[in-house]
C-alpha cells in the first residue's frame, strides 16, 4: 500500500514539465480542452475537483485522451478518492495534507500529491510516504526562495516539488530549472473564463508558451 508515484508515472510527468490545472464547469468541454492543451505541448492535467461535473469531466477526458496524463486536483475528502480512482485517473493532489484523505489514498494504492506550505507538512506526507509534493499557494507562500530554504532539512529524502499558485510564463523558469521541481502546475493556462468562452486557440497558445519558458 502506498501513496507514490511509481518510477514510470514519477518520470512522465518530469517529462511532461508543465501540469495544467483546470476546472470544469461541463464535462462536454473535456475533450475540446484535453486537444487544445496537447495542441499546445501540454500532456498532464489536473482536473481540479471543484464543481458537480467534475468526476464526469475527468471521465470523459480518460475516454478521449487515454494518453494524457490525468491527475484530480482538491481532492480534500475520503470518499473523493475512490471516485477518482474509479474515473481512472493516474495521480491525485490536494492543496493540503488531510490525514484521512491521505490514509485511504494510501490503502487503495492511488498516487497522491499533498499539498505543503511547511516543513510540519512535509513531514504529515512523509509519514504517509508521498515522494511527489505540491507546493501551495507557491507565490503568496514567499516563492522560490522560501521552498528552498523550507525543503533543506529534507533533500536527502529525494522528494520533488510541484509548484502552484500565483505563477505564470514570466515567472517559471527558476523554478523549472531547480532540481526540486519536478513539474510546474499552470492554472493560468486554460482558466475558467477562456474555457467558458471557448478559446481554445489561446489556450493552446499559452500551453506553448509555458512549454517553452521551461
Amino acid at each position: 500500500m502506498s501513496t507514490q508515484f511509481p518510477s514510470p508515472l514519477f518520470e512522465q510527468i518530469g517529462k511532461a514539465g508543465v501540469i495544467a490545472v483546470i476546472v470544469l464547469e461541463d464535462a462536454e468541454l473535456a475533450a475540446p480542452v484535453a486537444d487544445a492543451l496537447a495542441a499546445g505541448g501540454v500532456n498532464a492535467v489536473e482536473l481540479a475537483l471543484r464543481t458537480p461535473a467534475s468526476l464526469a469531466a475527468l471521465r470523459a477526458m480518460r475516454a478521449h485522451a487515454p494518453s494524457m496524463l490525468l491527475g484530480a486536483g482538491t481532492v480534500i475528502q475520503p470518499e473523493q478518492v475512490r471516485q477518482v480512482q474509479d474515473a481512472g485517473v493516474d495521480f491525485a493532489v490536494a492543496p493540503g495534507t488531510n490525514r484521512r484523505v491521505l490514509e485511504l489514498a494510501s490503502e487503495v494504492d492511488l498516487p497522491f500529491g499533498p499539498g505543503v506550505a511547511t516543513p510540519s507538512d512535509i513531514e504529515t506526507a512523509v509519514e504517509y510516504g508521498c515522494n511527489v509534493l505540491k507546493f501551495f499557494p507557491a507565490e503568496p507562500s514567499g516563492g522560490l526562495a522560501y521552498l528552498k530554504s523550507m525543503i533543506a532539512p529534507y533533500l536527502h529524502l529525494g522528494l520533488k516539488y510541484v509548484p502552484l499558485g500565483g505563477l505564470n510564463a514570466d515567472n517559471i523558469a527558476p523554478y523549472a530549472a531547480d532540481p526540486a521541481i519536478l513539474a510546474i502546475g499552470g492554472s493560468w493556462i486554460a482558466p475558467k473564463a477562456l474555457i467558458a468562452a471557448r478559446d481554445w486557440t489561446t489556450i493552446t497558445a499559452r500551453a506553448r508558451q509555458a512549454c517553452d519558458a521551461i
